[in-house]
């Protein structure tokens, strides 16, 4: 299977792919409802409305197998910072490099920031060893409701300018 995440290919996503990037997020955000015990959480309710409207604001990126949406991601730059959000992969290629190559992607699109910022979940204990081992600290953890703890980590990239704005690539 490795060897099939070699020839996946990182697009930039239009919005004709909203609806197969939120099957993509209902699928992959399972896992973190069954970890929260929690299946109101919002990446499982967004509707294809909402998701059409976040590609007014947000760079949606994706991964492509065999003309399949198999990962995504989410960006959008405030000040000097790009937020990354909703990093997705569906089950059966996780753990190849996936998302590590999406995360790599948006890195380099936004390579004139001087620093990223995403979230997670403090129990979602696979997506803080990603994060970590690309390079993202934690810098502050925020309570969402009684059963999830938001971690919030960033990436700070040494000698960027200040105040470039939005950068379309």
């Amino acid at each position: 299977m490795r060897d099939m995440a070699e020839q996946v290919d990182i697009f930039r996503a239009s919005l004709e792919d909203a609806i197969e990037i939120l099957a993509l997020q209902k699928l992959a955000y399972q896992s973190e409802a069954q970890i929260y015990d929690d299946w109101s959480i919002l990446p499982l309710l967004q509707t294809v409305e909402e998701i059409r409207d976040e590609f007014s604001t947000s760079v949606f990126l994706k991964a492509v197998s065999e003309h399949s949406i198999i990962g995504s991601l989410r960006s959008h730059i405030i000040e000097n910072t790009c937020h990354i959000g909703r990093l997705i992969v569906h089950p059966k290629w996780q753990n190849l490099g996936i998302g590590t190559r999406l995360m790599t992607e948006v890195e380099l699109m936004y390579r004139d920031v001087a620093r990223f910022e995403l979230f997670t979940g403090s129990n979602s204990i696979r997506n803080l060893h990603l994060y970590h081992k690309l390079g993202y600290q934690e810098f502050r953890r925020e309570p969402l409701g009684s059963k999830v703890e938001l971690v919030y980590l960033e990436k700070i990239v040494i000698g960027k300018k200040k105040n470039i704005g939005y950068k379309n690539s």
